[in-house]
């Protein structure tokens, strides 16, 4: 009776190891099935997605511990879940890579047209300034007071027109566009201020 009992003892510790090398296999091809799924597309989740892939990264360290600890079993069952978890990841990265480009298309789009006419708003102010410069009188509408903004004004807006065009040279074309358009919005007040048409 004792030995019966010794022996199924055995008999269960040698199944229970032969499950466990069984699932050794499985276990360590499906993390490197999902390291590698990950591998393919990492560089463009930390650009749009980097808290979702933190989470699956930390989902992977954890299954890497348990494949250390030859808990071959719990990797195999979570193993499913994880690459389901891979592949939203994957859907969403390039999901938000999409809406990235086609902004960054656009903003290029509306570059183009504002690089063209803010330069030629800044000529025309630039000349219409030096020219009342020289003159001893203002022109009718246009007061002392008015004069002094406009000049101001009008520095500021060359500074920050150098620092869109820094901006998009930068490949930051969304942030220049946005300064461009205050660029151009204050060339619009001060064309109107010295009486002149408005620009392009």
């Amino acid at each position: 009776m004792r030995f019966a009992k010794v022996f199924v003892a055995l008999a269960a510790t040698t199944l229970l190891l032969t499950g466990c090398a069984s699932q050794k296999e499985p276990a360590e091809k499906a993390m490197a099935q999902a390291e590698s799924a990950l591998a393919e597309f990492r560089a463009d989740a930390e650009k749009y997605a980097a808290d979702e892939l933190k989470s699956v990264d930390e989902s992977i360290t954890r299954l890497k511990n348990s494949l250390a600890n030859k808990d071959y079993g719990a990797v195999v069952q979570a193993a499913p879940s994880l690459s389901a978890t891979i592949a939203t990841l994957k859907h969403t990265v390039e999901s938000k890579k999409a809406d990235a480009e086609a902004m960054m298309a656009a903003a290029q789009a509306e570059w183009s047209d504002v690089s063209a006419k803010v330069p030629q708003m800044v000529e025309a102010i630039q000349s219409r300034v030096d020219t009342l410069g020289k003159s001893r009188k203002l022109p009718a509408g246009l007061d002392k007071e008015t004069w002094e903004s406009v000049k101001t004004s009008f520095e500021t807006m060359k500074t920050d027109w150098a620092d869109a065009a820094a901006q998009f040279a930068a490949g930051q074309a969304g942030e220049a566009v946005r300064k461009a358009r205050e660029v151009k919005a204050k060339g619009d007040l001060i064309l109107s201020q010295l009486g002149m048409p408005p620009g392009p």
